[in-house]
């Protein structure tokens, strides 16, 4: 192996973006921000490293294990680096910006890195763009930040969008309610997980009964309503019933073109949800697009001595490595050659009409061999551009 080639390599999950490709994916991240602008969301840029006990505590201690850490020489403290960027926002609603009138709009972009990959993601590093809604309850905040993601994920080329629904409090509801003690629980929870109806089934009691009658509802919204309507929930999982058919109304009158659909027993990826929340994914795409919905910002901060459970809030995350997945590829650019020799005047006007330039560091032969050399789809020639055939 030669030292050109060994420093070429990088860790796995840890990819290099070359030309086009990285100015395709700033584009995009452009283009989803403005789509978040122009509903009233402001953009924040938390740092790339946190301490740890700031960074990891809370509802972040689920993210422990997929954080890399490092001593800071200057504090002699522990730090992380970012795994995920919801985090951080949470902690800047709830400490810098907590004055602020609420409902609080934020948007952010940004890289983060995870230890591990997973099957449908092997990058360890990829990027985050995403809202959160803080300090809003209604049922027209959820709606909010669906409809928002949706039109971003228009805006940018993303076709045959689909909105996965789901209520992560549903089933613990139901298993306090019927009174399953902490073992039955964390096996039910894991069997529908798995989607697994025998292994509800053996938990023979009331609760596996209507487990599976929630398993049964899963589908497109409007048969899903349907079916969990007739289900006899518990008093207390009715409530979360109730706001997902109001969640889904608000959707349909405003958006009747969107595909939603329900699985009420979805819980993996949405360990620290408190309502309401979905995944979006795109017909024929590898994996989800983004994941969002209901939480506590307090909570999910770690924030000592705020409100006990902290401020209702909802957001999502588009995780662009699949959104690119789903977007049109970048198209070549229409680029100039500029003899060596040419006056800068012309370059400034070329530029200023929205042409690429590629300027010539010395004098060429054949300026024609040249311009096709470095990828130019045009050449100027004698103060007019012309087409490379």
């Amino acid at each position: 192996m030669t030292e050109t080639t060994d420093r070429g390599l990088l860790p796995a999950g840890l990819p290099d973006l070359l030309p086009p490709d990285a100015a395709h994916e700033a584009g995009i991240v452009e283009r989803l921000v403005a789509a978040f602008a122009r509903h009233g969301y402001e953009r924040v840029k938390p740092p790339l490293i946190e301490f740890e006990t700031s960074l990891l505590s809370g509802s972040g201690k689920g993210m422990a294990t997929q954080s890399f850490r490092l001593m800071d020489p200057v504090s002699q403290s522990m730090l992380a680096l970012r795994p995920d960027i919801t985090l951080q926002v949470a902690r800047i609603a709830t400490t810098r910006l907590r004055n602020e009138a609420r409902p609080l709009r934020l948007s952010y972009a940004g890289q983060v890195l995870r230890v591990k990959g997973t099957q449908l993601r092997p990058e360890r590093q990829f990027g985050q763009v995403g809202v959160e809604l803080i300090g809003a309850f209604q049922p027209a905040a959820d709606a909010e930040v669906v409809l928002l993601a949706a039109d971003a994920l228009r805006a940018v080329g993303v076709a045959g969008l689909s909105v996965d629904l789901t209520v992560p409090t549903l089933v613990p509801s139901l298993c306090r309610a019927m009174a399953l003690d902490e073992e039955e629980t964390r096996y039910l929870r894991a069997a529908l997980d798995r989607k697994d109806a025998s292994a509800v089934a053996a938990v023979g009691s009331p609760a596996a009964e209507l487990a599976l009658a929630l398993m049964a509802a899963s589908g497109p919204a409007d048969r899903a309503l349907e079916r969990l309507s007739k289900i006899a929930l518990p008093e207390a999982a009715k409530a979360d019933h109730v706001r997902l058919e109001t969640v889904i109304g608000l959707l349909r009158t405003a958006d009747p073109e969107l595909k939603l659909t329900v699985d009420p027993v979805e819980h993996r990826g949405f360990e620290y949800q408190t309502g309401v929340s979905f995944t979006l994914f795109a017909r024929g795409v590898r994996g989800e697009l983004g994941r969002g919905g209901r939480y506590r910002a307090g909570a999910l901060g770690g924030l000592a001595g705020g409100p006990p459970q902290g401020e209702p809030s909802t957001g999502f995350t588009l995780y662009l490595d699949t959104v690119l997945r789903a977007v049109p590829g970048p198209r070549p650019s229409a680029r100039v050659f500029l003899p060596f020799g040419t006056p800068a005047a012309d370059g400034h006007r070329l530029r200023a009409e929205g042409w690429v330039t590629v300027a010539g560091l010395e004098p060429a032969a054949d300026a024609a061999a040249e311009a096709r050399r470095l990828s130019c789809t045009h050449l100027l020639d004698g103060g007019r551009v012309a087409e490379l055939q």
